[in-house]
């Protein structure tokens, strides 16, 4: 039998120049799923710089477990590279047993996680003794801004995501949790001090007022270089969920690089579990 891709609808131009379409699966022309495929602004030719995303992948239940799956993502990285895309991106539910055995299988590995909080009711986290939280000054906002801009286009970029599209990605990513910056409606964006020095920072969005289920989300936290070691990553985080019950939040969610081993540590001792995972693979 033979599982092709067959276009479910016209090509989709995105705002940035990019492109998405989707597919229907099908097994000697019987349709046995869907797929949808986009691509970043940069694919536009075989050899391009793209990056392309598996943005959804069904298998009807009858046609599971038979290898279709698989030969829809082998045709849809050809679909990819014939859009001259580079590398290929996917998001993955922590508990898609088999969709993340699929992804291992085909080479995919995990760039970065989602990771969820529950907050219920309870008292406010007590800070450790001469640490306390205020907000940003005017002055200390375009600073911040620049210097945690930075870090993060370097993080993506070692993580193989090329500069334009890293840039592209960081200032979109900002400008849809925090339109309006420091004013921003549900924004909080405070600076830890211990004994009388500023040692980190963080940025969160409280709240969307557009949609009062979206739970609230880590932006930024940082620690100075020369303070880390010290616990103040974990009080940030205790003010952020202490922030975020002042609301009245339930959950507070956040993503971190999974090579960021003691982030990784930190946000699981806290009790923050991985509900999404992030996969990559160069396509060659």
């Amino acid at each position: 039998m033979t599982t092709t891709l067959r276009p479910a609808g016209p090509e989709r131009p995105a705002p940035d120049g990019g492109r998405a379409r989707d597919f229907t699966v099908c097994v000697n022309g019987r349709p046995v799923g869907g797929l949808e495929l986009s691509a970043g602004p940069r694919a536009s030719a075989r050899g391009g710089t793209g990056t392309g995303r598996i943005a959804a992948l069904s298998i009807d239940e009858p046609d599971r477990r038979r290898g279709r799956g698989t030969v829809a993502a082998l045709a849809a990285e050809e679909v990819l590279r014939l859009w001259g895309c580079a590398r290929i991106e996917v998001t993955v539910p922590a508990d898609a047993a088999y969709a993340l055995r699929l992804a291992a299988a085909l080479g995919y590995v995990e760039s970065a996680r989602g990771m969820l909080k529950p907050l219920p009711d309870a008292p406010p986290h007590a800070l450790p003794a001469g640490s306390l939280v205020r907000p940003f000054t005017a002055g200390e906002y375009g600073p911040w801004r620049q210097l945690d801009a930075e870090r993060y286009v370097a993080a993506l970029l070692a993580h193989g995501v090329p500069r334009e599209q890293a840039e592209q990605r960081e200032a979109t990513g900002f400008d849809r949790v925090l339109p309006q910056g420091r004013d921003t409606p549900g924004a909080a964006l405070y600076a830890l001090v211990h004994d009388g020095g500023t040692v980190g920072r963080a940025a969160l969005r409280l709240y969307d007022p557009a949609d009062p289920a979206v739970p609230a989300y880590v932006l930024s936290v940082e620690v100075d270089a020369a303070h880390r070691g010290r616990g103040h990553g974990r009080t940030l985080m205790l003010a952020a969920e202490n922030a975020c019950r002042e609301v009245g939040s339930t959950a507070l969610a956040l993503t971190v690089f999974a090579d960021n081993t003691p982030a990784v540590r930190l946000y699981e001792s806290l009790g923050y579990r991985t509900t999404l995972r992030h996969l990559t693979k160069t396509l060659t």
